[in-house]
C-alpha cells in the first residue's frame, strides 16, 4: 500500500478532520468532494506538511514524518499556490531540479516542455494559469516518482489544457507499479482517469467506491410521491425531495430498472453521487 490513512485526525478552530484511505499500487484514486471538504488537509498529511493528532498516516510503508531523502525522490506533489518563483524562467530552475532529483529527465523534460508550449528563457510570472500548472505536473512527473499527490492539477484550466495533462498522467501510469492519488473540482476529469475514488465531506469519507462500478451499478431514480412511496428502498443510498417528487440514488441500478419499469431511471455519474450523498437525506 503506497499511501494509507487509518482514523487519521487533524483537528483546526472550526473543522475536524477524520479520515481513512488507502492508494494501492498500479490504482489511480481520486479524492473528491465539495469545497472545504477537507481534501486539502488529508493532502498535507500525506505530504507530512501538518501532522496527525490521532491514528495513523503512512506513505510508502512508513510515517510520513520519516521518510528519508530517498523516499521524497520517490513522491511528485502538486499544491494550489506552490510553485517556482515567478522571476525565474525554466532554464534557470533547471539546475534546481538536478540538485533536487537525482533521476530528474532532463532531455524528457524539455522535450516535454517544446510539446506543452512552455519557453524556457520566458519568466514564469509571464505564464498563463495553464502553462503554470502544465509546468507544475511536468516536474512532478520527471524524476521516475512512484507516487504522485495531486491536489486539484487542472483547476481553472480550458479543456485543452486538462486533456494534456491527463494524457501526461496516464502515460506516467504505464509503468504499471506507479499510483496517484488526485483531487479535481471536475468529475469528468476523475470519471476517465482513476479507478477508485473516496467522497469526503465535512472531514469524513462517506464512500470509497470503484469508478468501473460507479459507472455501471450506481443510477438515480426520479418518481412521484405515490412511486417513492410504494419503493422498496433496500438499496436506497439517499433520496432528495424534488419539486416533481424525490430524487434517489442507488448503487443497484438494474434491480431497480427490472422491478420498477415505471420510473424513471438516469445512469449516475461522479456529480450525482457527489449531490446526493451530501445533499440527501435516508430514505
Amino acid at each position: 500500500m503506497l499511501v494509507r490513512l487509518h482514523e487519521a485526525e487533524k483537528h483546526y478552530d472550526s473543522f475536524c478532520l477524520q479520515c481513512s484511505l488507502e492508494v494501492r499500487e498500479g490504482y489511480v484514486t481520486g479524492l473528491i468532494g465539495p469545497n472545504g471538504a477537507g481534501k486539502s488537509t488529508a493532502f498535507k498529511l500525506i505530504l507530512g506538511l501538518v501532522c496527525p493528532e490521532a491514528g495513523e498516516v503512512s506513505v510508502l510503508g512508513k510515517t510520513a514524518r520519516s521518510l528519508t531523502s530517498d523516499d521524497k525522490e520517490a513522491v511528485g506533489a502538486v499544491l494550489p499556490g506552490s510553485g517556482f518563483s515567478g522571476y525565474l524562467s525554466i532554464r534557470d530552475i533547471l539546475p534546481v531540479l538536478k540538485s533536487m532529483y537525482r533521476d530528474f529527465q532532463e532531455e524528457d523534460f524539455i522535450k516535454r516542455c517544446g510539446q506543452f508550449g512552455l519557453p524556457l528563457d520566458k519568466k514564469i510570472k509571464e505564464f498563463s494559469t495553464g502553462m503554470k500548472a502544465k509546468l507544475k505536473v511536468l516536474t512532478a512527473v520527471t524524476h521516475k516518482a512512484k507516487l504522485l499527490v495531486l491536489d486539484e492539477p487542472t483547476a481553472g484550466l480550458d479543456v485543452i489544457a486538462r486533456d494534456q495533462i491527463l494524457d501526461l498522467l496516464r502515460e506516467y501510469m504505464m509503468p504499471g507499479d506507479r499510483s496517484v492519488l488526485i483531487s479535481s473540482h471536475i468529475s469528468g476529469d476523475l470519471e476517465g482517469l482513476c479507478d477508485d475514488f473516496y467522497l469526503i465531506d465535512s472531514g469524513k469519507i462517506l464512500l470509497h467506491e470503484e469508478t468501473d462500478v460507479l459507472l455501471e451499478s450506481y443510477g438515480v431514480l426520479k418518481m412521484t410521491e405515490e412511486q417513492y412511496q410504494a419503493l422498496d428502498k433496500e438499496w436506497i443510498l439517499k433520496v432528495k425531495r424534488e419539486p416533481y417528487g424525490y430524487s434517489a440514488l442507488t448503487g443497484q441500478r438494474q434491480y431497480y430498472m427490472e422491478n420498477y419499469p415505471e420510473i424513471t431511471m438516469e445512469k449516475g455519474s461522479m456529480d450525482d453521487v457527489i449531490t446526493m450523498m451530501v445533499q440527501g437525506g435516508q430514505g
